[in-house]
């Protein structure tokens, strides 16, 4: 099995403000390497082509109003989220996580 499979066999439950934090974070950076990548075919194979494909997802990612239910997630952010693969998903999870000690803050902690 390769390493590239697709992001859309993970699951990922986020849970709580920490979790929803870490998933802000990564859609900035989706956002930022939208502004910051290449040709369109070049960023298509790129992590960070496959992070700016997640934008339709944006709207998913943002906790709801206290006692609302979160949206489920439309087709288009499914398939987005299914082009990701394994190790863009896991290195973008790892920089993210490391981000609050470089910037002097308290790890984030998700259950």
């Amino acid at each position: 099995m390769a390493m590239a499979a697709g992001f859309g066999k993970v699951k990922v439950q986020p849970r709580g403000p920490a979790a929803a934090l870490s998933l802000l974070l990564l859609l900035l950076l989706v956002l930022a390497a939208g502004l910051l990548g290449g040709g369109a075919e070049a960023q298509q194979t790129t992590c960070a082509g496959q992070l700016n494909g997640l934008a339709p997802c944006l709207r998913y990612s943002v906790p709801p109003l206290p006692g609302q239910a979160p949206p489920a997630p439309g087709p288009e952010c499914c398939s987005a989220l299914g082009a990701v693969s394994r190790d863009c998903a896991c290195g973008t999870f790892g920089i993210i996580n490391s981000l609050p000690a470089k910037c002097g803050l308290a790890p984030v902690r998700c259950q």
